[in-house]
């Protein structure tokens, strides 16, 4: 899977790790090649469990999910942060990474993405005196 450059991965990594620094929440990027079922939705529940971002202490992970060759995304937040963002926040979101991903830009798009999660973390999730990054930030396939 060589949609992103060792630079552009270690980009988004930045990008996650800068997220991460004034809030509690997670945030995780999962790529793989095809999406496995037929609602991108319905797979990334599947990976968000896998990855164990169901188990957070606040509930406030979020995934942002591609399959590359088939062209599908998806932005998924946990229950604690679904609850409190705006109704059409994950929609507008994935948006703008669509407008960056048509254009080819796929690294500005998950940096665009990964931020505006990151604002909204830091706003109702801020960062707790004993908080530990409870997951990894690397991207997972």
């Amino acid at each position: 899977m060589n949609l992103f450059t060792s630079d552009e991965q270690q980009q988004i990594i930045q990008a996650i790790r800068s997220a991460e620094l004034e809030t509690s929440g997670e945030i995780r990027v999962h790529l793989e090649l095809h999406c496995p079922t037929p609602d991108v939705i319905e797979r990334a529940v599947q990976v968000f469990r896998q990855l164990s971002m169901d188990r957070t202490a606040q509930r406030n992970g979020v995934l942002f999910y591609l399959a590359t060759e088939d062209h599908k995304f998806a932005v998924l937040g946990d229950e604690g942060i679904d609850k409190v963002v705006p109704n059409d926040f994950w929609e507008t979101t994935k948006d703008i990474m669509r407008e960056n991903f048509r254009a080819g830009r796929f690294t500005q798009g998950f940096c665009l993405g990964i931020e505006r999660a990151g604002q909204q973390l830091r706003q109702y999730f801020p960062r707790l005196d004993n908080d530990s990054n409870e997951l990894s930030d690397e991207i997972s396939h």
